[in-house]
């Protein structure tokens, strides 16, 4: 049996104190602790990215991770993201999404893609998505509206239709 720990960390910009099982994965403690069900579970494994969010602005597969782990960091799930809705337009306005599973690690990994790279290419794209699987899209809506995100985040020089 494990024992209750308290938590500690700050999510979505607010700070949280909580008492937690040691084994509980992030993923459960911000669904099923904190109520924030936009985190999805779908694998258990890491390997669909239906459970993305940000820990110290990284995405991690919070079903790989502890909850413990996010002790005295910042985590931002989708709910709690406030600078996402130029990403969030440009997946409606390229059909980027049918069932919306897993739009949510799609969105947060596209933001954490576009801080490091402000104008991807598609080879970029690919390989930053590599981590989240969409049985839906076949994934060209989901390259589109990424580099429409990047042309609305005011890449210079860079449009939608001048794809690398």
């Amino acid at each position: 049996m494990s024992e209750a720990v308290t938590l500690r960390c700050n999510v979505n910009g607010s700070d949280v104190d909580r008492e937690v099982d040691a084994r509980l994965l992030l993923v459960e403690f911000v669904r099923d602790v904190l109520g924030l069900k936009a985190t999805r579970v779908g694998c258990h494994t890491g390997d669909c990215g239906a459970c993305t969010l940000l820990l110290d602005g990284a995405v991690v597969k919070s079903c790989l991770v502890l909850a413990l782990s996010a002790e005295e960091r910042a985590v931002v799930t989708i709910e709690g993201s406030n600078n996402l809705a130029e990403i969030q337009a440009a997946f409606v306005a390229e059909n980027g999404f049918q069932c919306g599973y897993c739009t949510t690690g799609m969105i947060l990994t596209a933001a954490e893609l576009l801080r490091k790279s402000p104008h991807p290419s598609d080879m970029e794209i690919r390989h930053a998505l590599v981590g989240n699987l969409c049985r839906c899209t076949g994934y060209d809506a989901i390259i589109a509206a990424i580099h429409r995100a990047a042309e609305r985040r005011g890449a210079v020089g860079y449009a939608v239709g001048s794809r690398q």
